[in-house]
C-alpha cells in the first residue's frame, strides 16, 4: 500500500475507529501470529479458516504457530492474559486494527492479505451491547459517507436451544445430494452448511428447518430486545434467517454488513454475540459480543459508490531555497512551521527553480515560499498562492505568522 491510494485506507482506519474511541473502548494491539491451537479451539476445526486457509509454521522449538487469520480469539486471549476481565470494570471495551492473513484465491475484495479495524465488549450479556455495537458500525460507514450497504440480522441461539436445532437440521441434511467434504461438515457443524454459496447447495436447502422456529424463549426475547433498540435508533436492518458467518464460535445474535456494489464479494464486515469463547480457549465464563470491519473492502465500497474523501493535504506549504543561505534559512521557517502544525515540505537536493516548483505542485501544496540571496538581503520570501497563481513579498520574520493566518 503506498500513496496516495494509503491515504484513503488511514482515513478509513480512522473513520471507523473515531465512534469506538468516543464511546470507551481501549486500543490493543496483538501479535502478527499466535499458537495454532487458539484458532483450531477459537474459530472452529471444521471452518475453512482452519481447514484451509491458515499460513502455519513450525518454530525451531517445533511450537506451531499461524499467521493470524481474524481478530477476535486473540484479542479474546490477550484480554484474558492481561487479567483485564479481573479490574472490575466490564464489559472490557476494546479496539484494534491490523493485519489478516488467509491462504485464498486472490480477487477483488478477496486478499491473502488484508486489513481490519475490529471492537470486541468482554464479559457482559445484554443486547444494549449488541445493539450499541452495530450502531456504532453504522455510524462509522455512514460518516465516510456510505450509503449503499445493508445490515443483516440473525439469532443462532445457545446452548440450550440450538443443540436441538442441530439435531433437526442434520437430519435433514443427511438425506441431501451433497458432496463428502459437505457430509463431513454435517457431522461437525451443520450450522456451516447453511452457508455454503453454491448453487446447488443452496436449491436444496428450500425446506431445511428454520432456526426461528426451534429459538428458546431467552433468546427469542434477547433478539426482540437488540431488534427494537436498533429500530429505536433508527439504524435500518433486514432479518435473515440463514446468516450463520464464517466461525464457529458466535452464539445469539450475529449481523454482517453487505455493500451490493461488491459482486459476490459483498460483505464488508460482520460480527456477532461469542458466549462461549472465553471458555473454549481455557478461560472462564465471558459472555461477550464484537465485529471486524474490511479496511480493504469498505475502500472498494466508497469506490463503488463514487465517494471521494476529503482528505487533508498531505502538504500545505513548500520550501524552495535558492542558494546555500536560502537553504539554511527555509530549514528553518519549515521547522517552525512543523511545530504549530502546519504540514511543510523542503525541496531537498539543490534542485533548481524549475524542478522544485515541479515538485511543489506534485506536492499539492497551497502556498510555495521561495527565497534567493536578493531577497535575503531585502529580508523578505517570495510567497505564492498556488490555486489562484499571486505571488507577494512578506517579510521573513513574519512568514511563519502569515501563513499560519491564510491556513487558518
Amino acid at each position: 500500500m503506498t500513496p496516495p491510494r494509503s491515504a484513503t485506507f488511514l482515513a478509513v482506519r480512522e473513520a471507523i475507529s473515531a465512534p469506538l474511541r468516543d464511546s470507551g473502548y481501549g486500543y490493543i494491539e496483538t501479535p502478527g501470529f499466535e499458537n495454532v491451537e487458539l484458532f483450531a479451539r477459537g474459530v472452529g476445526e471444521s471452518t475453512d479458516i482452519v481447514t484451509k486457509e491458515m499460513y502455519t509454521l513450525t518454530t525451531k522449538g517445533g511450537d506451531q504457530l499461524a499467521l493470524r487469520p481474524e481478530g477476535t480469539a486473540s484479542v479474546l486471549r490477550a484480554a484474558l492474559e492481561a487479567n483485564l476481565h479481573k479490574a472490575g470494570n466490564l464489559p472490557v471495551k476494546l479496539w484494534y486494527s491490523g493485519s489478516y492473513y488467509r491462504y485464498e484465491r486472490p480477487q477483488a475484495g478477496r486478499y491473502r492479505h488484508f486489513s481490519q479495524v475490529g471492537a470486541e465488549a468482554i464479559g457482559t450479556e445484554d443486547p444494549a451491547l449488541d445493539a450499541e455495537l452495530i450502531i456504532l458500525a453504522d455510524q462509522a460507514y455512514r460518516s465516510l459517507g456510505l450509503r449503499r450497504f445493508r445490515i443483516l440480522l440473525n439469532s443462532l441461539g445457545d446452548k440450550e436451544c440450538r443443540p436441538v436445532y442441530r439435531e433437526a437440521l442434520q437430519t435433514f441434511l443427511r438425506d441431501l445430494d451433497l458432496d463428502e467434504e459437505t457430509r463431513r461438515r454435517i457431522e461437525i457443524n451443520p450450522l456451516r452448511v447453511l452457508d455454503d454459496k453454491r448453487a446447488d447447495v443452496q436449491k436444496q436447502l428450500t425446506d431445511a428447518p428454520k432456526l426461528r422456529d426451534y429459538l428458546c424463549d431467552a433468546c427469542k426475547a434477547y433478539h426482540e430486545e437488540v431488534r427494537a433498540l436498533l429500530t429505536a435508533a433508527g439504524v435500518a436492518f433486514e432479518d435473515d434467517e440463514k446468516l450463520v458467518r464464517g466461525l464457529d464460535y458466535y452464539t445469539r445474535t450475529t449481523f454482517e454488513f453487505v455493500h451490493d456494489g461488491l459482486g459476490a464479494q459483498s460483505a464488508v464486515g460482520g460480527g456477532g454475540r461469542y458466549d462461549g469463547l472465553s471458555e473454549m480457549i481455557g478461560g472462564p465464563e465471558l459472555p461477550s459480543v464484537g465485529w471486524a470491519l474490511g479496511v480493504d473492502r469498505t475502500v472498494l465500497a466508497l469506490e463503488a459508490e463514487s465517494v471521494e474523501l476529503d482528505l487533508p493535504a498531505t502538504t500545505s506549504v513548500y520550501a524552495v531555497p535558492l542558494g546555500e543561505e536560502a537553504r539554511r534559512v527555509l530549514f528553518g521557517v519549515v521547522t517552525e512551521l512543523r511545530r504549530a502544525g502546519i504540514a511543510a515540505d523542503f525541496a531537498f537536493g539543490g534542485r533548481g527553480l524549475k524542478g522544485a516548483m515541479k515538485s511543489a505542485n506534485r506536492s499539492g501544496a497551497r502556498y510555495t515560499l521561495v527565497a534567493g540571496e536578493r531577497d535575503l538581503a531585502e529580508g523578505v520570501v517570495q510567497l505564492k498562492d498556488m490555486e489562484s497563481g499571486e505571488q507577494s513579498a512578506v517579510p521573513l520574520a513574519e512568514a511563519a505568522a502569515e501563513l499560519a493566518k491564510r491556513l487558518g
